[in-house]
């Protein structure tokens, strides 16, 4: 029987503030960084889980620690149970009554939470010898369903609608992966859009994403509106009439302010509008909806939990589900949200900025297709083209697709060399910084 025997944490971070590369209108200045987690095993295979969790700088030492507090959870365990079973971990951690009065299920912690799942996720991927999104696809229904924690959804979702979803969703799996396969899962880009660059840089890569085969960026916007008309009329104007332009402000507005700004753009044939408000303002969203159609509303990267979502689902306050891989509680809770989406019928758009999301996302939107949806139809994953080179199994994205990964794992392990150069504050980027030998 073989052990979880090592259990190492790592504080990543990358000077992107420099570029202003991520700028928004609430985040002017993001670091793009990961706390990072690698679990080691005892078995002969050699093979470790990586996993991790997004922040954007200041507070990245706080969510590591957070991972730590979750080490004696972890340690000793039996590596064939957990990797058979990893909803065991995923109990296990979110049911510890002391940890969970930091939430519960919500923050700091939970985002912990999710960055140790989805390490056993990438373990048990690895040994199963295939990608996450083929481990998912493949699976049993009734063992997918036994994944996701119910509590708190049954009033909009039951496991044995769950159960009866997953098992349609077998019917023509194996045609939709060769699709997949051939095709890949269509993409958009935020490169153009981020709110620090210069019109210049705007209208230039706007052009690149035209050429690489985008069919939909998105623009940063929610600090100034004089501004804001003037870059979406110069995005517009780079990109033609038919390329979706969507737009984000981060949570930047109170709801009548959302409606008065988006209607101000809508002018310039507005695709959607991301985080209007407070990721929490169910009700806001939902009249922010109403408001502002034909302009559709997605949200999703902030909100902190399965049940956010239920309520926004059920309140028709969303046209488009964007789910995080980091954000909530690993892989199990996104298996809820994806099923809760499918019941509703709204379309899943993840969040995939920052660093190490796209590779993780890309995953759980092929499963989506396979096994579960069957549809790629008003679907793309986010696509940010900054920090893949520091990942082994890079996402590849050519004419505005996804190609579908091979490598066995979730495509979450970063090199040794990223790891020691980047860790704050003593890696050798950080130390060369400061002038330090």
């Amino acid at each position: 029987m073989s052990r979880i025997v090592g259990f190492e944490t790592f504080d990543v971070r990358f000077p992107t503030s420099r570029e202003l590369d991520g700028s928004d209108a609430m985040n002017p200045d993001p670091d793009y960084s990961a706390a990072y987690l690698i679990l080691r095993t005892d078995a002969e295979d050699g093979l470790s889980g990586h996993g991790f969790t997004f922040t954007i700088g200041r507070g990245n030492d706080v969510q590591v620690a957070a991972i730590e507090a979750l080490r004696e959870h972890v340690l000793g365990r039996d590596v064939e149970e957990v990797c058979a079973d990893p909803g065991i971990v995923n109990r296990a951690l979110i049911g510890d009554s002391q940890l969970r009065w930091l939430g519960p299920e919500k923050g700091v912690m939970h985002m912990a939470i999710g960055a140790v799942v989805n390490a056993i996720w990438d373990l048990a991927a690895k040994r199963a010898g295939v990608p996450l999104w083929k481990l998912l696809a493949d699976a049993d229904p009734r063992w997918l369903v036994s994944q996701v924690d119910f509590r708190y959804l049954t009033d909009a979702l039951t496991p044995e609608e769950a159960l009866e979803m997953l098992r349609r969703g077998k019917d023509g799996a194996a045609a939709r992966e060769t699709s997949l396969r051939a095709e890949g899962y269509p993409a958009y880009t935020t490169s153009p859009g981020w709110l620090g660059y210069s019109d210049e840089k705007l209208t230039r890569l706007a052009h690149e994403a035209v050429a690489a085969g985008f069919t939909q960026i998105k623009l940063k916007v929610g600090a100034d509106l004089a501004d804001d008309v003037r870059r979406c009329r110069a995005a517009r104007a780079a990109v033609g009439p038919d390329v979706r332009m969507a737009i984000d402000a981060n949570q930047r507005w109170n709801v009548g302010e959302a409606i008065e700004w988006v209607k101000a753009l809508a002018e310039f044939d507005v695709y959607w509008i991301e985080e209007p408000t407070s990721p929490d303002d169910v009700l806001g969203h939902a009249a922010i909806r109403g408001a502002v159609a034909p302009v559709k509303v997605a949200t999703g990267e902030h909100v902190q939990n399965r049940i956010i979502f239920k309520q926004l689902l059920q309140a028709e306050a969303i046209d488009f589900v964007q789910l995080d891989a980091a954000r909530v509680g690993g892989v199990n809770e996104n298996l809820a949200i994806l099923l809760l989406a499918a019941k509703f019928g709204v379309p899943v758009c993840p969040h995939a900025g920052g660093v190490g999301l796209c590779e993780l996302v890309q995953h759980l939107s092929m499963f989506d297709f396979v096994a579960l949806s069957g549809s790629r139809t008003d679907r793309v994953v986010e696509y940010v083209d900054h920090l893949h080179e520091h990942f082994v199994t890079p996402t590849v994205v050519t004419g505005g697709a996804y190609q579908t990964p091979t490598t066995p794992g979730f495509s979450a392990e970063m090199f040794p060399a990223t790891l020691e150069a980047y860790s704050f504050p003593d890696g050798s980027f950080w130390r060369a910084d400061r002038g330090e030998v």
